[in-house]
């Protein structure tokens, strides 16, 4: 499997970043791995690193995946989720919006992530699902989930590296993004589980914000 990955350099270690596909992540942060959303069409995990945290923002089968779950995870796996996730999993260690824990020195925060557009609060309510923010040191990463640029979104603030989503109806529109990054001012912007959205309207919107830096990796 060849996936394209890019590198940060934190106090706390190396960080990469494996983009595998869509809402799916893996982090390698100073030798800690952790899977995010890991989907079983997105990649073969068994022929991935098993997974110290796996962290799921929520239940819909493009972001939970019992069968990946199963062959990524150890019996040391930490499973970070919503407690919807929680309750298909048969597992799982429920973090729900605005609480925190922390492990081997990794910080992780759940986030609220809801839509908030006329009619498309359906597809993911208030109070449900999660966006995480992992914390090492002073470097910061959001992986947002599948949300609109709600106020608690932008309200957070010293963010090094943002995975926001883009698919209308389900979540931001690159006006949304774009809104949300001049909120967060990352250093790193990643749009994710952007389906045919046209990223390179995300780029423009984003010109005159030369502190963020917009990456554009294989996550259709």
């Amino acid at each position: 499997m060849d996936f394209e990955s890019d590198i940060f350099t934190t106090e706390a270690g190396k960080l990469t970043v494996t983009f595998i596909g869509h809402g799916t992540l893996m982090l390698d942060w100073g030798g800690r791995i952790i899977h995010v959303d890991p989907v079983t069409r997105e990649a073969d995990y068994s022929r991935l690193p098993a997974a110290d945290i796996i962290l799921i923002t929520h239940d819909h089968f493009d972001h939970l995946d019992p069968e990946a779950v199963k062959q990524v995870r150890r019996s040391s796996t930490r499973i970070i989720c919503n407690a919807k996730s929680a309750r298909k999993l048969g597992e799982g260690e429920v973090l729900a919006n605005r609480e925190s824990l922390t492990i081997e020195g990794l910080a992780v925060a759940a986030v609220p992530a809801y839509n908030i557009s006329r009619g498309r609060r359906l597809f993911h309510p208030p109070g449900r699902d999660n966006g995480y923010v992992l914390s090492s040191g002073n470097f910061r990463v959001y992986v947002a989930g599948d949300t609109e640029n709600h106020p608690e979104l932008m309200a957070l603030r010293a963010v090094d590296v943002a995975f926001l989503p883009m698919n209308q109806p389900y979540t931001m529109t690159p006006e949304q993004v774009a809104a949300a990054a001049r909120a967060l001012r990352p250093r790193f912007l990643y749009p994710y589980h952007f389906g045919g959205t046209d990223t390179q309207r995300l780029v423009e919107l984003l010109e005159d914000l030369p502190e963020t830096e917009v990456r554009i990796r294989s996550l259709a």
